[in-house]
C-alpha cells in the first residue's frame, strides 16, 4: 500500500504487474529476481486485516515518533484544513431511499435512467454503489458525490501530524478539527491553530479557546446580499499579535499536502468504497507525504549543527529559522565578494 501511495498506483492488480518487472518494487517487498509474485487478491484480502489493526494510523505515529523527526516538529503551532475527495460512485447511483425510482428503462445492469432536473438530497437519496458517500458542493454547479479529507500540519516544516476522512457536510471541517486537536493529548501551555475563512464561526472559536487553543483563523468579512458585512468571531485579542500574521502565511502550506495526495498519490478520486477504507488510504498517503519530505529535511543543517561553507572557508553557525539561515549565508557571500574586490584593487595598485 505504501508503494501505491508513493507512485500513484491505482489498484492491486496494477501493482502486481509492476512487481513482475520492476526490480525496485521487488526489493521493497523483499522478493528476489526469480521469486514468483503474489496474486493480486492477496493484497485485497490483507487490506481488511490492516483496517482492523489501524496500521495506517500506527505508521503515521511511528514516523513522527522517531527522535530525528521530533526535532523537526513544532509542538505549539499548527494549521488545519479540509479538502473534497470524490467517491467511487456516480450521480446515477443516487436513488431514493424508499425505492420509488428503481424502475429501469431497458435491460442490462447499467440501464438508462433520466435523473436530470431531479432534486436530490442526502435526506432522501443514497448511493447504491457507496452508501456512505454524500452529495456536497462548496459552490454553484453540479453536486459531487464526495468524502471530506482533513489534515493537521505543524507550522515549522509543514509535516502532517494528523488527519482522516469524514462524510462531507457543512460542519464536518470544524468538528473534525476539534477531534484532531483533542488527539494531541494533554498540554501544559497554549497552542495556536491556523485555519481559513470556513472556520470563522463563533461556536468553533469558543470551543478552541476552551481547549487552550488560540484560534488563528482567517477573517470572513464578506458582504452579504443585504449589503451588511458578516460579523467575524476573531477580534483584536488575536489579530494584534505578530504570530497571527505568521500563522496565516504558514497555514497555506497545507495545500501542498492536499496537492501531493491528489496528484502523486492518486486520491483525487478514490478507488475504494466505504469510509473506513478511504480513511485508511488517506492516512497512509499522509504518512507517505512525510516520508517523501523527510530525507531532504533530515539532510539539511539544523539548529546546533555547524555548516562548512566551501567557498568562504568559514564555519557558519546556522540560526534557528530557515529564513535567517538564508540571510546569514547571503551576508557571508556578499562579504566574501567585497573582500575579493578589495584584494584585487590592492594588487592592482601595488
Amino acid at each position: 500500500m505504501r508503494l501505491q501511495a508513493f507512485y500513484g498506483i491505482r489498484s492491486e492488480r496494477q501493482q502486481t504487474e509492476r512487481l513482475e518487472f520492476d526490480l525496485l518494487f521487488r526489493w521493497f517487498v523483499g522478493l528476489g529476481v526469480d521469486d514468483p509474485v503474489w496474486d493480486h487478491s492477496v493484497f485485497s484480502k490483507n487490506r481488511d486485516r490492516l483496517l482492523e489493526g489501524e496500521i495506517a494510523a500506527r505508521l503515521l505515529s511511528a514516523v513522527l515518533a522517531q527522535p530525528k523527526v521530533k526535532r523537526l516538529l513544532s509542538s505549539d503551532h499548527f494549521s488545519v484544513d479540509g479538502t473534497l475527495i470524490e467517491a467511487w460512485a456516480s450521480i446515477k447511483s443516487f436513488r431514493k431511499k424508499d425505492g420509488s425510482d428503481n424502475d429501469r428503462e431497458g435491460g442490462g445492469r447499467n440501464s438508462e435512467r433520466n435523473f436530470h432536473k431531479e432534486k436530490r438530497s442526502n435526506e432522501t437519496h443514497q448511493s447504491t454503489t457507496d452508501p456512505e458517500a454524500r452529495l456536497y458542493k462548496k459552490g454553484d454547479g453540479q453536486p459531487a458525490k464526495l468524502y471530506m479529507g482533513h489534515a493537521l500540519i505543524e507550522n515549522r516544516h509543514g509535516l502532517a501530524v494528523g488527519g482522516g476522512i469524514s462524510q462531507a457536510s457543512g460542519t464536518a471541517e470544524r468538528q473534525t478539527a476539534l477531534d484532531l486537536v483533542d488527539r494531541r493529548g494533554h498540554r501544559r501551555r497554549r497552542i495556536t491553530l491556523g485555519a481559513d475563512k470556513a472556520y470563522d464561526v463563533a461556536q468553533f472559536v469558543h470551543d478552541l479557546r476552551d481547549r487552550w487553543v488560540t484560534p488563528h483563523v482567517a477573517i470572513d468579512g464578506h458582504v452579504r446580499k443585504t449589503g451588511t458585512p458578516r460579523k467575524t468571531a476573531i477580534d483584536g485579542r488575536t489579530t494584534r499579535h505578530i504570530g497571527y500574521d505568521i500563522s496565516q502565511r504558514c497555514r497555506k502550506r497545507i495545500e501542498e499536502v492536499f496537492g501531493w495526495i491528489k496528484s502523486s498519490a492518486g486520491l483525487a478520486k478514490v478507488k475504494l468504497r466505504g469510509r473506513k477504507r478511504v480513511d485508511a488510504a488517506f492516512t497512509l498517503a499522509l504518512a507517505a507525504y512525510n516520508l517523501i519530505r523527510l530525507p531532504k529535511l533530515l539532510g539539511a543543517p539544523h539548529e546546533g549543527q555547524m555548516a562548512h561553507h566551501q567557498d568562504a572557508g568559514l564555519h557558519v553557525r546556522l540560526p534557528r529559522h530557515g529564513r535567517a539561515c538564508v540571510h546569514s549565508l547571503r551576508r557571508q557571500r556578499r562579504r566574501r565578494v567585497r573582500l575579493r574586490l578589495r584584494h584585487r584593487r590592492y594588487l592592482w595598485r601595488g
